[in-house]
């Protein structure tokens, strides 16, 4: 998952009470020169000065950040002479440079390292986020400048870029309801200050709710099936909670957790899987469900009133998918043969647990045991035979960075130099075949109760020719640290998520505009998935995998088991991919609602949301529930986590064109560097995609890449 500054900041900043420029300017105090934020860091590319960073140093900084872009717009607008690209768009574009530095650093150690300071930052914040960019994006004075230009934009013999930029001003100005009349104003405003701080309370109730639902386990001999390594984790998880002789399994932000694939207590299994299931849902002051049905409510409302019918419409308007039609079309293909899959696979496991002399119905807790088992069974593969040759530093370095290398030229070298808000943070510098420097990337991969969940890439500074500045990038992770002395393997899922995450890291490093608001991965939702999965394919590569897959005996991964994680790389993907198809399905069920529809009920909506996918979402739970569908909440993704899916077609049709011309070589990393990962979106999605792989993307390979036909049959294996 990638979290741009739209997505944390912008989005956030889409909801709240306009506040006229003018007055808005002077609500903050002067910054003073001795807070961190106040000047550029002196740091190597402008890297945020965690050394010098305090937490209450933030929010006078983001304050005072918007309070000079506000008074940059009032210069803009009061400009006597008639509105120029420079003087408007390219004007507008250099503006907001200490509130960017502040809010980047901000978003991205609130993410990963909160703490109560920081939430309370968010807190007071969002609504102030929100006027801001009300403020801005809701000035007729403003409007009408860009407006002027965007009327004549064939005349300006403007660049291929500035006429991206401006049309892409006036349309996220139209977007934002520059139209709207005065009274409708007010009403959008209200509408926002509602959503901002709706958005800013799920995220707080979801990140108490996974900590204070963590399984807590009495007993070792619970814990069976668990690795020695994995027990320590879980006994250190428990004393950092002052638990003495217990065990504390943490939640992961999605349904199914790692352990349910190896623990063989079945109660324990049950009990893991209903701590998840229900986190969010306990009666308490964590509980989300009141919070998120308003979401849902207002956004049908704040869609109806800028002119849609739906928020999924007004999402998608400037998605590739350009209409939920088209997306949800594009899942419907995917629906019949994913679902008939699952169904086998049900049989299969039940089949199983037969065999092995049990006497109970298949649930959701016994998927991933026995379809471990059943793995080990048809390919004699077991993961725990694959985690010795993962070790997370080897898998970085000479896994990552090696196929990178081998496709674009670049080179890393590890900074020790850099201050970071965590210690176990790292940090590399990027460059050039030629020795020039590209860039910084952080790597936080340990999950911390004080962390989000999942996995997502951002930037601490975004790439822009205009203002001289040069990609700083993160990935960040929630891969279970090793107890003490042990060594750092993971699993092969976890070096997926490695080589995804890089995969927006490499389109953020690769970024090559001039305009920051076109930069890098400040793209569309349903495109800028696109490289972060493409990006994993190098992991299987033969070339590469060798390479980083080694053990700590210096023994590299024999052929058979490199052979048998192909053979058994579409196995369970009726489970695995349907659980992603149908958590994108409840998401479009949310955000197709009118505003007619009123306030749902969260335990009536989603059962029945879920029943109408056509998938066994019974044995096959979606990847989030509603209740903690951060994603769709909180992180800018409502009505846009099918982009997931839809990507996952761009990248099985550019991995197909990868192919059918030679595969992994130099020359054919160059090209889509240059013809996507260097773009931006300095262009359209549909034309740029179609430049590279030379038409149109099908379902097709995407299907064949899942072992499946159209027809719902599978591929036969070769």
């Amino acid at each position: 998952m990638r979290l741009p500054f739209a997505a944390v900041l912008l989005t956030a900043m889409t909801t709240s009470a306009a506040v006229p420029i003018a007055a808005a300017a002077q609500t903050a105090a002067p910054l003073p020169a001795s807070n961190p934020f106040a000047k550029p860091s002196t740091l190597p590319f402008e890297a945020p000065p965690f050394d010098r960073i305090k937490d209450a140093d933030y929010q006078p900084a983001l304050e005072a950040g918007m309070a000079e872009q506000l008074a940059e717009v009032n210069n803009i607008v009061r400009v006597r002479s008639m509105p120029t690209f420079d003087n408007t768009i390219a004007a507008l574009e250099r503006s907001g440079r200490l509130l960017e530095r502040a809010a980047l650093a901000f978003y991205g150690v609130n993410g990963a390292n909160t703490n109560d300071v920081l939430q309370k930052t968010q807190e007071v914040l969002a609504p102030k986020f929100a006027a801001h960019q009300d403020a801005i994006q809701l000035n007729p004075q403003l409007f009408a400048r860009v407006r002027t230009l965007y009327d004549a934009r064939q005349t300006l013999k403007l660049t291929p870029e500035q006429l991206q930029v401006l049309t892409l001003t006036y349309e996220n100005m139209v977007r934002a309801g520059a139209k709207l009349s005065p009274a409708d104003k007010t009403k959008l405003s209200a509408l926002n200050a509602q959503l901002s701080t709706l958005e800013t309370a799920f995220q707080q109730k979801l990140l108490a709710a996974a900590k204070a639902g963590a399984l807590v386990v009495d007993d070792r001999a619970k814990l069976a099936g668990l690795s020695e390594a994995e027990i320590a984790a879980a006994a250190d998880a428990a004393k950092e909670r002052g638990l003495t002789g217990k065990y504390v399994l943490k939640l992961q932000n999605t349904t199914e957790q790692p352990a349910l694939a190896a623990l063989t207590d079945r109660s324990t299994r049950e009990a893991l899987f209903n701590a998840s299931w229900t986190r969010a849902e306990k009666g308490d002051a964590n509980d989300t469900r009141a919070t998120i049905s308003q979401l849902a409510e207002l956004r049908a409302q704040k869609a109806k009133l800028l002119g849609f019918a739906t928020w999924a419409d007004y999402v998608l308007s400037d998605q590739m998918a350009t209409n939920p039609t088209t997306a949800l079309g594009f899942m419907q293909q995917l629906g019949k043969p994913v679902g008939a899959e699952q169904r086998r696979e049900a049989a299969e496991l039940q089949q199983q647990i037969k065999a092995e002399g049990g006497d109970f119905q298949l649930k959701p807790w016994d998927w991933d045991l026995y379809s471990e088992k059943l793995r080990k069974a048809k390919y004699d593969l077991n993961q725990d035979e694959l985690k010795p040759y993962f070790e997370i530093n080897k898998v970085l370095t000479d896994g990552v960075f090696y196929a990178a290398n081998q496709l674009y030229g670049i080179t890393f070298k590890r900074r020790t130099d850099i201050p970071v808000y965590q210690p176990d943070v790292m940090v590399y510098e990027v460059s050039e075949e030629n020795g020039t420097p590209i860039g910084l990337m952080y790597f936080d991969y340990w999950k911390r109760d004080n962390k989000n969940g999942g996995a997502w890439m951002s930037n601490f500074v975004n790439q822009s020719k205009l203002l001289g500045t040069k990609p700083v990038i993160y990935n960040v992770g929630n891969f279970t640290k090793p107890a003490a002395g042990q060594p750092a393997l993971i699993t092969f899922d976890d070096v997926t998520t490695m080589f995804h995450e890089f995969g927006h890291a490499l389109h953020g490093l690769f970024a090559n505009q001039t305009y920051p608001s076109v930069s890098g991965t400040n793209t569309a939702r349903d495109f800028v998935e696109f490289p972060s999965q493409f990006n994993e394919h190098w992991a299987l590569d033969p070339k590469v995998l060798p390479h980083y897959a080694v053990n700590r005996q210096g023994q590299v991964i024999p052929p058979a088991l490199v052979a048998k994680i192909k053979r058994a790389a579409t196995f369970n993907t009726g489970s695995s991919f349907g659980q992603a198809l149908a958590a994108a399905e409840l998401d479009m069920s949310w955000h197709s609602l009118p505003a007619s529809a009123g306030r749902q009920d969260v335990n009536v909506f989603e059962p029945k949301a879920l029943a109408a996918t056509g998938l066994d979402t019974d044995d096959v739970p979606p990847r989030y529930r509603s209740s903690y569908f951060l994603h769709i909440w909180g992180n800018g993704y409502s009505a846009g986590y099918y982009a997931y899916q839809w990507t996952k077609m761009l990248d099985a049709n550019a991995y197909a064109w990868f192919e059918n011309h030679g595969g992994l070589t130099r020359a054919n990393g160059q090209r889509f560097r240059d013809m996507i990962l260097s773009k931006g979106h300095t262009e359209d999605y549909a034309p740029m995609f179609r430049a590279f792989n030379g038409k149109d993307p099908e379902v097709g390979p995407l299907l064949h890449d899942l072992g499946l036909n159209a027809d719902g049959s599978r591929v036969a294996v070769k």
